[in-house]
């Protein structure tokens, strides 16, 4: 089948792309950029006074499967992910049983073949079972399809396994992705440690936790001279310790999330678990180093952290809750309406963040509008505003705090592959 998307306003700062014109997508692959092009047989997508974006590529998700189905599975969360404008997704290996191995990461692989709504990549995890205190094959991971490895979820505590880690992943040529967060300092808390934890009588969780260990990377990257990639970096001095590292040469990129560019831990008020998330909700000051981050280059990527919990699991107790948010379906219009809108990055520095960077960063062939390429296609309006609606979700997760949100950046069409997966915003 044939695509033709017409009258768009085509963005790729890869190609220097910026004009409105016509894509032509022929067995799977962008075959032609042009004005005027003609078509017969073809699946043709008005795209009149949209703009048309590469697919946006999550670094960070957690899909759930195997082991935690009832959470999310790959059918679901790849449906979700389409939803939100996602064609690529890398997912976290915290699942049950944890992929460290081989067989686990061609079931991913195999099962998102036949499930998925978008290309997933599986991250397989650095330590055995995410324990610690082995390494897994990181060779066998890299060779079964692993883009990537991590304990997230778990942070590798041990310093000198985490400098044989990244010496390891030279060897193979693998991306390390670091769970910054010292769980002494950390010390059981459930949210951020201040005014507002003071206030509700919780334990709270100092910005040090995750410092301290951004430090200990930066160190280790620059020590061992291998690249290293920090998880949702939360925290002014994180940010500020990042910076300072790539002045010095250090071959550290990182990555955020929407939440901790929008929110701070008053979200927490009246013990909402929908804002429960590790790294923890930071204060104001925290959302301006972020922010500025963003703005000046030092965060690279801009990822979900897709945590999708089901609701048993967020109807408890604030220190008993789980963390996470199910972000998939937000994150491209929180970043119009956060980041666009008030002017803090152009909408060619936002598609670096979301497409560009993070397919570069997991050496994935992906995040751009190249002619031969894969037509991997988001057709939006970063105009038109809509209301947050989590029951709507196609996530099994409704776990949002952005529900009742006015944003701006609605997703109409996705192809994945020259595949029209969502078309005039309805699932197909």
């Amino acid at each position: 089948m044939k695509v033709l998307i017409k009258g768009g306003h085509v963005v790729d700062p890869k190609t220097k792309t910026d004009a409105v014109t016509d894509i032509l997508v022929c067995d799977g692959k962008i075959i032609e950029i042009n004005n005027g092009i003609e078509c017969r047989n073809c699946n043709i997508i008005d795209a009149k006074g949209k703009l048309v974006l590469p697919g946006f590529v999550d670094a960070h998700c957690h899909l759930r499967e195997p082991g935690f189905e009832y959470k999310e599975d790959i059918e679901s969360g790849t449906k979700s992910a389409a939803m939100g404008g996602f064609t690529s997704v890398a997912c976290m290996p915290n699942t049950d049983p944890v992929v460290d191995n081989e067989s686990a990461i061609k079931y991913i692989i195999d099962k998102a073949k036949k499930e998925g709504y978008v290309n997933v990549y599986p991250i397989g995890a650095i330590t055995k079972g995410q324990e610690g205190k082995e390494l897994s094959e990181i060779g066998e991971l890299k060779f079964a399809g692993a883009v990537a490895i991590s304990d997230d979820g778990r942070p590798l505590e041990n310093s000198c396994l985490m400098k044989r880690a990244l010496e390891y992943s030279s060897t193979f040529d693998i991306t390390v992705i670091s769970h910054c967060e010292d769980l002494d300092v950390a010390d059981g808390g459930v949210m951020n440690d201040g005014y507002q934890s003071t206030i509700m009588g919780l334990r709270g969780i100092p910005s040090a936790a995750e410092e301290i260990m951004v430090a200990r990377e930066l160190i280790l990257s620059e020590y061992t001279g291998v690249p290293i990639h920090i998880a949702h970096v939360s925290t002014e001095l994180s940010v500020e310790l990042i910076r300072h590292a790539k002045s010095r040469g250090v071959a550290v990129t990182c990555e955020t999330c929407p939440h901790y560019f929008v929110l701070t831990d008053e979200a927490c008020e009246n013990f909402d678990t929908n804002a429960k998330v590790n790294p923890p909700l930071r204060t104001r000051k925290d959302v301006r180093a972020v922010i500025e981050g963003l703005k000046d280059g030092t965060i690279d990527v801009i990822a979900t952290d897709h945590a999708p919990h089901h609701v048993d699991e967020k109807n408890v107790e604030f220190n008993m809750a789980a963390n996470g948010i199910a972000g998939f379906e937000t994150a491209f219009p929180l970043a119009v309406t956060y980041l666009v809108e008030p002017g803090h990055l152009t909408i060619n520095e936002l598609i670096k963040k979301m497409c560009i960077n993070p397919s570069n960063i997991l050496g994935l062939n992906k995040g751009t509008l190249e002619l031969g390429r894969s037509a991997d296609i988001a057709v939006v309006d970063i105009d038109e505003e809509f209301t947050v609606d989590v029951s709507k979700f196609k996530s099994k997760g409704k776990n949002s705090p952005f529900d009742g949100f006015v944003l701006k950046g609605q997703i109409y069409h996705t192809i994945v592959n020259g595949n029209v997966v969502v078309r005039e915003g309805i699932l197909l």
